[in-house]
C-alpha cells in the first residue's frame, strides 16, 4: 500500500463507535472518509461531531462509493457476519468489533469469507492494549516474577441492577448470552496475551437480575498449556455504576514475585522477601481506558501497511472465541471442557 493515509469508513454510529471515531482522529496513517448507520439522522450527527466528511444510512452504498482500504464495523454482533462478508466481496479489509459474532459457525464463516477474498479480518479487541496489561507483560518478560503460576482478574461494573439496567447499551437486556460473551471475552483474550493458550475451562454462571435474558455473574477457572492456572471473577452487579478506569483489577503471581493492579490502573510489584512497591509507567490521560483503542488502531494500521500478522487476526482470534464457547459448554454441563475440542 502507498505511504499516504489509509482510507477508512465506519459502519455504526452508536455508543461505542464514539470511542473509535475519537481515536481514529488521533491515529496516524489513517483517515475516516465516511460513516453509515441505519438510524435516521444518526450518521449525519456522528459525522458532524467527529469531522467525518460524508454520512450514509446504507452501508453497501457507502462501501461502493468510497472504495476504502478498510471498514471499521462497530455494530451489534448479529450484524457482523453479513457486514464482513459484504466487505470481503468488495475486496475491503474488515476491522470488526467484538464479540466477533453470535455463534461459532458465524465466526468460522467470517474468517473463511475473508480468506477466500484475500482480505484481512482484524478483530477490534482493545482490552489487551490497555497500558497496565502491556506493562505487566513487559515486567513478566523481564523476569521480575520468575516463573508465573497464577493469574486472576476481578471485573465489576455495577450497571446491571434495577428494572432498566445497562442504560448506555440497553440491548444487553435481551442478549441470551451476556457477561461472558460480551465482557469476559476481553479477559479470556487478555489471559491468552499474558499467559499463552488456554487448554481447559471450568465455568459457573448465574443470573442475578431477573429482568435480563442472559447471565450477569460468572466464575471461570483456567488451565493454560504452560501449566499456569487462572481465575476470572466477574459480574455486572457489584461496584459503581460509573466504574473506575480499569473496571476491576488483576494479579499475576510467580515464584519470584507478584504484580497487581488497582482499579485506577496503578501497578504494584512485590518481589520475594521484599515489600510491595509501586511501578511507574506511562499512563495516558486521554482516550478510552488508557487510550487502548488508539493503541489497537495504530497496530491495525501498521499491520495493514506491512502485511505483518495482527495480534487479533480473525483466524487467531478464533482461539478466544473457542474459549468463550468452552465457558458456556462448561456451565451447561457443569464440568471441565477442553478448549481444543472446539477449534
Amino acid at each position: 500500500m502507498s505511504q499516504s493515509n489509509l482510507k477508512g469508513v465506519i459502519v455504526g454510529a452508536g455508543y461505542f463507535a464514539q470511542f473509535h471515531a475519537e481515536a481514529w482522529n488521533r491515529t496516524p496513517g489513517a483517515a475516516i472518509a465516511a460513516v453509515a448507520d441505519v438510524a435516521e439522522g444518526r450518521a449525519h450527527d456522528f459525522a458532524a461531531k467527529w469531522n467525518i466528511p460524508r454520512a450514509d444510512r446504507d452501508a453497501a452504498a457507502m462501501l461502493d462509493r468510497e472504495k476504502p482500504d478498510f471498514v471499521d464495523i462497530v455494530t451489534r454482533p448479529e450484524t457482523h457476519r453479513p457486514l464482513v462478508e459484504m466487505a470481503a466481496s468488495l475486496g475491503i479489509h474488515a476491522i470488526c468489533q467484538k464479540p466477533m459474532a453470535p455463534s461459532w459457525k458465524d465466526c468460522l464463516a467470517m474468517v473463511d469469507a475473508c480468506r477466500r477474498a484475500g482480505v484481512r479480518l482484524l478483530i477490534h479487541e482493545n482490552w489487551r492494549w490497555q497500558p497496565w496489561f502491556r506493562e505487566a507483560r513487559r515486567v513478566m518478560d523481564g523476569g521480575a516474577l520468575g516463573t508465573p503460576y497464577y493469574l486472576a482478574f476481578r471485573h465489576r461494573t455495577g450497571d446491571g441492577l434495577g428494572t432498566s439496567p445497562y442504560s448506555r447499551q440497553p440491548y444487553f437486556v435481551g442478549m441470551p448470552r451476556l457477561l461472558v460473551h460480551e465482557t469476559l471475552v476481553h479477559h479470556l483474550d487478555t489471559s491468552r496475551y499474558l499467559a499463552g493458550e488456554i487448554e481447559e475451562i471450568f465455568c459457573q454462571t448465574k443470573r442475578v437480575n431477573p429482568v435480563i435474558a442472559g447471565e450477569d455473574c460468572a466464575i471461570v477457572q483456567l488451565s493454560f498449556a504452560s501449566g499456569l492456572k487462572g481465575l476470572i471473577d466477574g459480574n455486572h452487579i457489584s461496584g459503581k455504576a460509573s466504574p473506575s478506569l480499569a473496571l476491576g483489577s488483576f494479579r499475576i503471581e510467580g515464584d519470584r514475585g507478584m504484580i497487581r493492579s488497582s482499579s485506577s490502573g496503578r501497578l504494584f510489584l512485590t518481589q520475594h522477601g521484599k515489600d510491595e512497591a509501586p511501578l511507574s509507567y506511562p499512563l495516558p490521560s486521554v482516550g478510552y481506558r488508557g487510550d487502548s483503542i488508539r493503541a489497537a488502531q495504530e497496530h491495525f494500521v501498521a499491520c495493514l501497511r506491512t502485511g505483518d500478522r495482527c495480534e487479533s487476526e480473525g483466524e487467531e482470534y478464533l482461539k478466544t472465541v473457542a474459549a468463550v464457547e468452552a465457558c458456556y459448554q462448561s456451565a451447561a454441563k457443569r464440568q471441565t471442557v477442553r478448549v481444543e475440542s472446539l477449534s
